[in-house]
Formats: C-alpha cells, sequence, structure tokens
C-alpha cells in the first residue's frame, strides 16, 4: 500500500519514519540518507522498525545505526530506545535519534 501526501517539514515537530526490517538493506541505506537530510533540519527524528520476526528487529537496528554512523556528514548522534512490542504477528521498536 503507498499513501501519498504532502506537508512541509515544518509542520511537522518530531518527524517520524517506519520500515519493516524485512525489506533488506537496501531500505536501510534509503532510510539512512533520509535520516541524515532530515536531522540537518531537526533536532530529533523518530524511527519505528517492524517485522513478522521478533529476533530480526536488535539486528536490523544496529546495523542501521553502522549504516547511520558511516555517513560524511552525519552530526554526533544519540539514540535512545523507546517502547518495543507486538500487535499480533508482528514485532516492532521505536527508535529516537537526537543530534547532539
Amino acid at each position: 500500500m503507498r499513501v501519498e501526501y504532502k506537508f512541509e517539514l515544518d509542520d511537522v515537530e518530531v518527524p517520524c519514519f517506519s520500515v519493516e526490517t524485512t525489506e533488506g538493506p537496501g531500505k536501510l541505506f534509503t532510510l539512512t540518507t533520509l535520516i541524515l537530510n532530515v536531522i540537518s533540519q531537526r533536532d530529533r527524528v523518530d524511527v519505528i522498525f517492524h517485522s513478522p520476526n521478533a529476533a530480526d528487529l536488535p539486528k536490523k537496528i544496529e546495523s542501521f545505526k553502522a549504516i547511520l554512523a558511516t555517513g560524511p556528514t552525519a552530526p554526533e548522534l544519540v539514540y535512545e530506545s523507546g517502547e518495543s512490542g507486538s500487535l499480533g504477528s508482528s514485532y516492532y521498536s521505536w527508535l529516537s535519534i537526537r543530534s547532539s
């Protein structure tokens, strides 16, 4: 499902993004570039990782952090784990990213 909408980044206090961890590394690279672009304009970004496999979440989050740390324009970043849980057969974990 694809939902398209238009709004300005200035209209959002804390930008939030979602990624399904089963989609592979390409999605993590796309998310990384998006986060680097947004974090240059905002102090905080929230990301929800979700997957039908609970064991996959921590591995993908660590891979995402590793990719993000290699960005040539990446500022010092602070990560804060948020709520994690499940809804039926889908597991999720929130991550807040702040520039320091």
